[in-house]
């Protein structure tokens, strides 16, 4: 069995190579097949420019702005630039082919780029079609290389923090029992960003994961109890100085993000950038709850007193909701609302909904 697999992982390898070295090899063909094709056009075009010169000098000598003896001696200074024109041009073709030809296409170039992007060692040789249009946009586009786009996929650690509170079915947050400064949240995680499109970054999935440790401080001297299944709020026994009910919960956030971003581009690659650009999410988030507890501080009898509850609070164990951010660079405003009810079973169903910032470092 060993045996068998190690064979199909050769059989496997020697097949890649083979292709690859087949794709190369259509290329190394294709490249020396334009060249070739070059070089009938060079004659046909440099003489065809001799042409439009010898009418121009003829025109020039019709409008006597020439006399016969300088027109004679323009033509003549104009048909030995076109002959070396060919000469050269056909020289640097036949020098291109014969390096192809003797490298089996595997040539290093040396590459210098100018300022429109555009290869120094181009060689800018306008080929004409059966009906004379010209064929040097199509057939440059060929033998350049294929740009490197840059690669799909980059990760951010993530940090946002803010203020949490409640909404009532019924009532409106200023109706909420809880503190609207002293319920906050935070959040810490990690999430990658892919562009949707292979050739444009102006749409892209963000995903990852988050532990999110959401707060809510009842007002006044109140703090939570189950009675008869139900969770609930009750005047305390003692003077509280905190009553801090927290639920830290794993969720995993999904985002479609829009916005530009800037292109950085030469000859062989294109790199996208966020840095100082605009950015909106619109998503969605699905997780659990991993635990829950209720923190006390009060003073009896002159003593200062902590308590911590942990657990039996009735909460949901399952977190989903919605959630979006718009902002600029990595400072997002960033806002969630849990479609799931905190407390199951509760009379009156309470869902917990945030604003704050988000920073993707």
């Amino acid at each position: 069995m060993r045996v068998i697999t190690i064979y199909l992982v050769v059989l496997f390898v020697s097949l890649a190579v083979y292709n690859v070295a087949a794709q190369d090899a259509v290329a190394y063909e294709r490249k020396v097949e334009l060249l070739k094709k070059s070089k009938d056009q060079i004659n046909e075009q440099e003489k065809e420019a001799l042409k439009i010169e010898v009418e121009e000098i003829n025109k020039r000598y019709e409008k006597n702005q020439v006399s016969l003896d300088e027109a004679k001696v323009l033509k003549e200074s104009a048909a030995k630039k076109r002959a070396l024109n060919i000469e050269n041009r056909i020289a640097i073709i036949e020098n291109e082919i014969l390096l192809l030809e003797r490298n089996s296409g595997e040539v290093m170039d040396v590459e210098t780029v100018d300022s429109t992007g555009v290869s120094a060692l181009e060689i800018n040789i306008d080929l004409k079609r059966a009906d004379g249009s010209s064929m040097l946009g199509e057939e440059r586009r060929r033998l350049k290389r294929e740009l490197k786009y840059d690669r799909r996929t980059y990760s951010d650690f993530v940090i946002a923090a803010g203020f949490n509170n409640a909404l009532f079915e019924g009532q409106s947050l200023n109706d909420s029992p809880y503190k609207i400064g002293g319920s906050r949240f935070f959040e810490i995680g990690w999430s990658w960003r892919t562009r949707v499109f292979e050739k444009s970054n102006f749409v892209r999935l963000n995903y990852g994961f988050s532990f999110q440790f959401n707060g809510l401080k009842p007002k006044g001297n109140q703090y939570f109890v189950i009675q008869d299944g139900q969770v609930e709020l009750q005047e305390f026994e003692y003077g509280l100085r905190k009553s801090k009910f927290r639920m830290d919960n794993l969720v995993f956030p999904f985002y479609l993000e829009f916005g530009p971003s800037k292109v950085h581009k030469t000859s062989r690659t294109v790199r996208y950038s966020l840095t100082n650009q605009f950015r909106v999410g619109i998503g969605v988030f699905g997780g659990f709850n991993m635990s829950s507890r209720q923190v006390l501080k009060y003073n009896r009898n002159g003593d200062k007193v902590k308590t911590i509850q942990r657990g039996g609070f009735n909460t949901n164990e399952l977190i989903y909701g919605l959630n979006a951010y718009i902002g600029y660079d990595g400072v997002l405003l960033y806002a969630k609302y849990d479609l799931n009810p905190i407390f199951k079973n509760a009379a009156i169903p309470q869902n917990i909904i945030a604003l704050g910032l988000r920073f993707d470092l």
